[in-house]
């Protein structure tokens, strides 16, 4: 007599087939997914094993530890907006008010795209020395990345990191904003893109 198969054998099967970049790609959006319908504190490695239908040595061998998925989701995050925003300077006008306003819809929109995800995972990840380092570094990249590109536009004396700093939380608070409703994408866009121009000019 032969042996019956099991129902889940071939998606066994499959899982195991799974190339390790496209299963992490996987893993990340599940992960997304939790925390926009549970929320950042439900998000486990054991949970995020069991939502994505694989084994917990699976989630472990990309991850780590909860602190290594939150600093892996950030990463995420930071590359999506990268390529927005790279793609986005590419195809835009010369004028400081051209880049302006490419750097401001494109902060914002990366963060609305992603949600109430975004500021949950940057609230755990302010609640951990090693993952503040983490987010931090990637602040940098983005104030060198932005420097770049308005420092033709500035004055003799330059861009301030003080001023860069201040541009960049005021993109955070303008985003979370309009992720919670209290404005619009075009409001806060707007008001981004004017803080950016009165930076540059009083350079």
């Amino acid at each position: 007599m032969s042996k019956p198969s099991r129902k889940n054998e071939p998606d066994d099967a499959a899982r195991k087939r799974l190339p390790r970049e496209l299963r992490l790609r996987q893993l990340l959006g599940v992960s997304w997914r939790l925390i926009r319908d549970e929320g950042t504190d439900a998000l486990t490695l054991g949970r995020l094993a069991e939502a994505a239908g694989v084994t917990k040595p699976v989630v472990y061998s990309h991850f780590g530890t909860r602190n290594g998925l939150l600093a892996a989701l950030y990463e995420d995050y930071d590359v999506r907006q990268t390529a927005l925003m790279d793609e986005a300077i590419a195809m835009s006008g010369p004028t400081l008010e051209d880049k302006a306003q490419v750097i401001a819809r494109s902060y914002v929109d990366c963060v609305l795209t992603q949600g109430r995800e975004i500021p949950e995972v940057l609230a755990a990840l302010n609640g951990s020395p090693e993952l503040a380092s983490v987010k931090r570094r990637y602040q940098h990249a983005f104030i060198r990345k932005t420097g770049d590109i308005l420092a033709p536009f500035a004055g003799s004396n330059g861009l301030s990191l003080a001023a860069l700093w201040a541009m960049l939380g005021a993109a955070d608070a303008l985003s979370n904003a309009a992720v919670a409703g209290e404005i619009s994408r075009e409001q806060a866009s707007a008001e981004l893109q004017d803080t950016i121009l009165a930076m540059v000019r009083r350079a």
